[in-house]
């Protein structure tokens, strides 16, 4: 008898011999567009030969599950890079559903796609699930590249967005609600999540659901994630309303971790950089 596969030993692949948890690489299949921006890192897999191995659930979410899953080339061990699969779910198997506050000022693009929203057919919540899943990829392309600490998005895929994995030696990085720094460290991370929160006012957006558990700590460094919902300030009329709440959400845990900063204040000052 043979002894069982080892999931990392990639000379025992072979083109037809993928286990249930694995897939070959997507790739070359998405649609254009569909890849992260450029410059990419350097571990980014693009071989065609790749293999995507599933290793389970690193969160559940109302709206969205995340995976880890590895990229990797057969044969080639140094061609491996971890990364988070975030897959949305259709909208009648979303726990929290979210959409009408958030959306107002956006655009469907297809115009059969827009009539399958508003009459709320089958096809439509399916077309809802891919916007979420493009909206968060449009945003988080467009924020790494303008040096936004949000992991790099490699690419999306329907209703699936593969990530970057943000660890710390090697497992998740904890959230920022899960963490007791010291005060120097305190005040550090609040400069950084400003001067975040500046670039996307800048940009005529706020996140639209911040808070410390959509913030990653990775050392001395903060992470932002969870952007589907993110929302054009002038477009949305309640978009001032949304970037209010974040910085309440966001002051509320600096303040109970002795900072002195205020929620007006920091309002005040991100509205003077968005216009």
């Amino acid at each position: 008898m043979s002894s069982p596969k080892n999931p990392l030993d990639f000379d025992y692949y072979a083109p037809d011999d993928l286990r249930d948890d694995q897939r070959w690489s997507t790739w070359s299949a998405v649609e254009k567009g569909a890849h992260g921006p450029e410059p990419r890192p350097d571990w980014v897999i693009t071989e065609d030969g790749a293999v995507d191995t599933e290793f389970g659930v690193l969160k559940t979410g109302k709206e969205a599950d995340v995976f880890l899953l590895e990229r990797a080339v057969p044969g080639s061990p140094e061609r491996a890079s971890t990364l988070a699969a975030k897959r949305y779910r259709s909208s009648e198997h979303r726990q929290f559903h979210r959409d009408a506050g958030y959306v107002e000022g956006r655009r469907v693009r297809r115009s059969r796609d827009a009539r399958a929203l508003a009459k709320g057919t089958s096809y439509g919540r399916q077309v809802a699930s891919g916007e979420w899943a493009r909206q968060e990829f449009s945003a988080l392309a467009t924020l790494w590249s303008a040096g936004v600490p949000v992991p790099y998005p490699v690419q999306v895929d329907g209703t699936e967005i593969l990530m970057e994995f943000i660890d710390v030696d090697g497992a998740a990085a904890p959230r920022l609600a899960q963490v007791r720094p010291p005060h120097d460290v305190v005040a550090g991370y609040f400069a950084q999540l400003r001067e975040a929160m500046a670039v996307l006012t800048r940009h005529g957006w706020a996140h639209g659901d911040l808070s410390p558990y959509n913030i990653l700590v990775q050392g001395d460094q903060l992470v932002i994630i969870d952007l589907p919902q993110v929302l054009d300030i002038v477009g949305n009329p309640h978009g001032v309303d949304f970037l209010l709440r974040d910085c309440r959400n966001v002051c509320s845990w600096f303040v109970s971790r002795g900072l002195d900063v205020d929620a007006d204040e920091l309002l005040a000052e991100l509205l003077a950089q968005a216009w």
